[in-house]
């Protein structure tokens, strides 16, 4: 908003406030955000009113702006949980707690940990800290006090307190400065004209003969109080015309305004959603945009606009805010990445490349011959290497399959990864996209192909509107796409006039949108409905553009080549959608677009005449330029890893350089030596001797396609790592030797593995049947069969600096001061014939739990009984809360149904009925909308989350002869696609939104006994599995070919092993961040916390893919036996 018309918001608040329109001075004062009213704001904390306290400041501020603003609110719903509490209002005090407070959780756990427990006393002032909490008047007073520095200190409500000194009336008398001039301007002015409206401008009617302008004073009562009030208007021709274009006429007037298409922009035309869209993003002015006074600019100034703007803003930059904490960390040039590691050959010219999200060494390049390849930098290793190759051409349209008769190689335009590393997407300069699934086994595994556009696809993202994987693309067609992993589109942009060039998804807050750009230098914005662009802009150089955020997602930077080969990298300003600043230090003239890329939130890369240049982000000024010891394209590629530790570079020898900072080399060393161990021939390398069980490090598995270009590792054989362009190729002979070496991993001794056991003396009688880690992975807690649950934790010491759950340090055994335990109501409970049940919730704070009797709610800092419910018959089986609602809880029944209960109201909102037996599993999928349930009856059910309607039942595959009964249960992927089922019989993973079988392990040669109990772990690489005869299994989760078996001899003393009574891991669960830790809860009553050696770091290596026999064994005998139709990856 222009500075007359933030004058003009003063102007009819003091209007307002002398005309006695007391609510409508402070709905303005919040809607402009412009005036924070610090009197109306102590009036309505001094009276409680929270809820309109919390309206006002939200106008200013929001929870997570800044430190400031986070306390504020805590302090204010804090005030008002403890009145509640003071006025013995429990039921009100939970909702408090749980809708206001617990947003805070995030930050402090302890602290919302310590609120939560001042439930269970009669008198919060028991509290040490509480103690001296006085009458609810006097603690507002003091808590006024407190908030008033706050907001004093608060960068955002700067120049915001202070109402500028006015003339009274001062509205009245513009409107009468303007009449005035009005009227002097009439053709035939008369003597006291009769002023009737403001609405249109003024004009005296004709008379007999001309006459002297006569001066107009109009009266305060020809603009008092009609009535009915109606705002006044003021006109075009009005004192406050639209703003004049600044001086940058790249300056632009707003982001994300809220109004309808220009008349440049077409109607968008958009399919059907199956995306929920928030009302937020909905409401869209109706009235048309009006020009300003400068050609290709549009003026932006409304309400509405400013309303989103206030959510769309980021927090200030640091040269904003005055308090020094914010201030950046010191760094020098040594943090760039500027040392070439290495050099890579990749057989074509590169024309794209990614770093994988969390494995930094990992990267993904794209070539000019369609080919993509996967690169372990540690390893110098290419592991995966896909020509380009269409995978259903009768899927593609009439035009495509015309163009593609001889299948020509079609270069890639974009590789990236998707936000978690599961998937890769893929698009290419004619029509297609690919989406890959990766689970970290060296493989990518077709997922879909899609005729996206018409034309050339220029770029692809992934997003996550509504916290749905979706894939954003756009084409020589001029469009915007958005798909879900099914391939179905569900948006379809329209409105660019010229191919689109670049897609930039962001969020917001919970406002996703999407940029885009045009190579005809227009940027438009898109949310994901149906209303349109809400930004029709030119950027820099009117040409290709392409737009990022900075790492944390506050700062918006592009960068871009005009026709003429002028370059431009820009910092936008969101808040005003003006561009903060230019960067200097391209040359005049560029051949093609420079690119760009950000990292650390501190440093920005652009490549150009054949160098890296370097800037900080907070200065205008070339930083420093490197060659990388020469050999870059003109234009060349660039991406940094996440940490910014690494930068790779494209060559224009069909390569690409690694370059990296200190941090960097150390990262690729580490992953370095044990490569060049596992790379040695069989003939060097010595067997790994694990407790009598030979195995034979072999080489990395690596799939190459036949009618791959890759070249091969630089690093064979022992050679020195430092040499480079090693030419020898790989042959088929290479690959099908490196298979042979590759042995099954068997630990059989506790020396051979990290391994802790707790309690020290455990109750044989007792088995542990239900295991769960804390959410923070600090502790874990174990339900035994005697229905009383134990905690144990870890302490944060020299020994265990991150204080979380390790097999290196041993843990305690955890109670309150009082001595409680955490029993289940067992009363008139056969305990050997009850199935045990365990939920914790996602705060770690309250634990339900039942053992055939009630389900019991414990609070986990004081062990108390907050409540019991669902009485039996029938009992509960299994509990889950709704990932959405920690109120909401699935619980399912001895009887087969499940409920649908509201703990708040203590109501059943739904009962589900669909099974035959007893409910042994339930999986929630938000990206899906569903509930799956696993039932003894050996069946799945699939219910819709919103209705609670069942969409399908499906029995699982059992092998011949075997009834149907048995514990079947489920768990799903990280990506809430793939589904995890485990029975005594077998493991499948099954595709969930088709319900379709996609792999299956049944039990059989070193691992033949019944699966007692199956995990994914945290990343969903692994699969953990026990077995009943004592064994436990580590499966790659993709192809769920065994990795590593695990004797019962590594957990069980012989005495134990040769005792009459069968023992064997009952249950076992992943540790929530390290994908490499599991905890197994055992027969004999113990849990033991189990995880390689530091040395191996991992358990055993990946099956090569199947290649015959392996080892003297069928392959389908050590590593995976998949039925004949799920051979392949879906």
């Amino acid at each position: 908003m222009t500075s007359l018309s933030r004058e003009l918001v003063f102007l009819i608040l003091q209007f307002l406030e002398e005309e006695k329109f007391k609510d409508s001075v402070h709905r303005l004062e919040k809607e402009s955000g412009f005036y924070f009213n610090m009197k109306y704001f102590e009036e309505k904390v001094q009276a409680g009113e929270w809820e309109e306290v919390e309206k006002y400041l939200s106008g200013f501020t929001k929870v997570d702006d800044n430190r400031y603003s986070m306390k504020i609110f805590f302090e204010i719903r804090k005030q008002k949980y403890l009145e509640a509490l003071d006025r013995q209002d429990k039921p009100k005090a939970v909702e408090i707690l749980v809708g206001d407070l617990k947003v805070f959780a995030t930050f402090n756990e302890e602290l919302y940990k310590e609120i939560t427990q001042l439930l269970t006393l009669t008198n919060f002032r028991e509290n040490e800290q509480l103690s001296k909490y006085g009458d609810t008047k006097t603690a507002r007073g003091i808590m006024l006090l407190e908030l008033k520095k706050l907001i004093e200190a608060n960068p955002l409500f700067r120049d915001k307190l202070i109402f500028p000194a006015l003339k009274s009336s001062r509205l009245r008398t513009l409107i009468n400065q303007s009449l005035n001039w009005q009227h002097q301007l009439c053709k035939n002015p008369r003597p006291n004209p009769d002023i009737k409206t403001l609405f249109i401008d003024h004009s005296c009617s004709p008379s007999n003969g001309p006459l002297a302008p006569t001066p107009v004073n109009l009266p305060v009562s020809a603009v008092a109080r009609p009535a009915a009030y109606t705002s006044l208007g003021v006109g075009a021709h009005g004192p406050f015309p639209p703003a004049a274009a600044t001086t940058n006429a790249n300056a632009l007037s707003g982001w994300m305004a809220n109004a309808s298409v220009s008349s440049s922009v077409q109607a968008a035309v958009v399919t059907a959603s199956p995306i929920p869209v928030p009302q937020n993003q909905v409401s869209i002015l109706k009235r048309p945009r009006t020009p300003s006074t400068t050609p290709g600019m549009v003026e932006y100034q409304n309400s509405d606009h400013e309303q989103l703007m206030k959510r769309l803003r980021p927090t200030p930059s640091v040269e904003e805010v005055s308090y020094p904490s914010a201030r950046h960390a010191s760094w020098s040039l040594d943090d760039l990445p500027r040392t070439v590691a290495m050099s890579l050959h990749q057989g074509s010219s590169v024309t794209s490349m990614d770093f994988h999200p969390s494995h930094q060494t990992l990267l993904l390049v794209g070539s000019n011959n369609g080919e993509i390849s996967l690169w372990e930098l540690g390893l110098r290793e290419r592991l995966v290497s896909k020509p380009f190759k269409i995978w259903d051409i009768s899927a593609c349209s009439l035009p495509f399959q015309a163009a593609m008769v001889k299948e020509t190689p079609i270069s890639v335009r974009r590789v990236t990864w998707s936000l978690d590393g599961s998937f890769v997407g893929v698009a290419f300069a004619k029509h297609l996209i690919h989406i890959y699934a990766f689970n970290g086994s060296n493989e990518l595994a077709q997922r879909i192909e899609i005729d996206a556009h018409i034309g050339g696809v220029n770029d692809l993202a992934f997003a996550h509107p509504n916290k749905q994987l979706c894939i954003v693309t756009c084409g020589d067609d001029k469009l915007i796409k958005v798909w879900d992993l099914t391939g179905r589109r569900l948006f379809n942009f329209e409105g660019h006039e010229a191919p689109v060039y670049s897609v930039c998804p962001h969020h917001k807050e919970n406002i996703q949108f999407i940029f885009s750009t045009a190579i005809d230098g227009k940027i438009k914005a898109w949310l994901y409905d149906n209303m349109g662009s809400r930004v029709d802009y030119d950027a820099p150089g009117h040409w290709c553009t392409t737009m990022l955020y900075s790492a944390d997602g506050t700062r918006l930077f592009s960068c871009g080549t005009s026709k003429d080969g002028e370059s431009f990298l820009v910092e936008w300003n969101e808040s005003e959608g003006a561009i903060r600043r230019t960067y200097n230090g391209f040359r005049k003239k560029s051949a093609g677009v420079v690119q760009f890329d950000t990292t650390q939130n501190r440093f920005l890369a652009a490549g150009e005449d054949g160098q890296i240049k370097f800037w900080d982000m907070d200065n205008v000024n070339l930083l420093t330029s490197i060659d990388a010891e020469g050999g870059l394209q003109g234009l060349p590629h660039l991406r940094f890893n996440k940490e910014g530790n690494l930068l790779a570079v494209s060559t224009a020898d069909n390569g690409f350089k690694i370059l990296a900072n200190a941090a960097g080399l150390r990262s690729l060393r580490t992953n370095e030596t044990p490569a060049f161990e596992a790379l040695r021939s069989p003939i060097e390398s010595t067997a790994n001797k694990v407790s009598g069980s030979s195995v034979n490090i072999g080489p990395v598995s690596c799939k190459v396609e036949r009618s791959s270009p890759a070249r091969p590792s630089q690093i064979l054989n022992g050679v020195d790592p430092t040499v480079r362009n090693v030419d020898k190729p790989r042959t088929v002979e290479d690959v099908i030797d490196r298979t042979k070496s590759w042995q099954l991993s068997e630990i059989v001794d506790p020396a051979h593995c990290r391994l802790v056991s707790m309690p020290d003396s455990p109750d044989t009688s007792c088995k542990v049947v239900r295991l769960l880690y804390t959410n923070s992975g600090a502790g874990i807690l174990a339900l035994g069969s005697n229905g009383v649950q134990k905690l144990w934790k870890w302490s944060r010491n020299e020994q265990n600096p991150s204080g979380k759950a390790t097999a290196s340090a041993a843990p305690q055994h955890w109670q309150p001061n009082s001595g409680l335990l955490m029993t289940n109501d067992v009363s008139g409970v056969n305990l050997e014939e009850a199935v045990p049940c365990i939920a914790l919730s996602k705060n770690d704070s309250y634990v339900m739990s039942a053992c055939g009797g009630k389900v019991s709610l414990f609070n986990m800092m004081t062990f108390k009984v907050m409540t019991t419910f669902m009485s039996p018959p029938p009992a509960s089986t299994y509990l889950a809360f709704h990932p959405m609602d920690n109120n909401i809880i699935a619980i399912g029944m001895e009887d087969s149904t499940i409920h649908i209960y509201n703990v708040r109201v203590d109501e059943v909102k739904s009962r589900l009925k669909g099974h035959q037996k007893r409910i042994s599993g339930l999986a929630f999928s938000t990206n899906l909308g569903i509930l799956v349930s696993s039932g003894a009856d050996a069946n799945l059910c699939v219910w819709s989350i919103d209705t609670w309607e069942k969409r399908k039942s499906v029995p699982i595959q059992l092998p011949v002869g075997k009834a149907p009964v048995g514990e079947t249960r489920v768990q799903f992927h990280s990506d809430q696609l793939r589904l995890l089922v485990s029975h005594e019989t077998q493991l499948a993973i099954y595709d969930a939104s088709k319900m379709e079988r996609i792999r299956q392990w049944v039990p059989q040669d070193v691992l033949p006994a019944p699966i007692s109990y199956a995990a994914y772990s945290c990343n969903s690489q692994l699969v953990y599995a026990t077995f009943c005869d004592g064994n436990t299994g580590v499966f790659d989760a993709d192809s769920l070919k065994l990795r590593c078996r695990i004797a019962p001899s590594t957990y069980f003393t012989p005495a134990t092993l040769n005792g009459g009574q069968a023992v064997y891991p009952f249950v076992v669960a992943a540790h929530p961040l390290e994908p490499n830790q599991f905890a197994l809860g055992l027969t004999d009553g113990s849990v033991k916390v189990v995880e390689p050696n530091e040395s191996e770091g991992k358990w055993g290596s990946s099956p090569p893919m199947d290649n015959g026999m392996v080892n003297g064994r069928t392959a389908s005998s050590t590593t995976s036996n998949h039925t004949p139709d799920q051979g392949t990856q879906r």
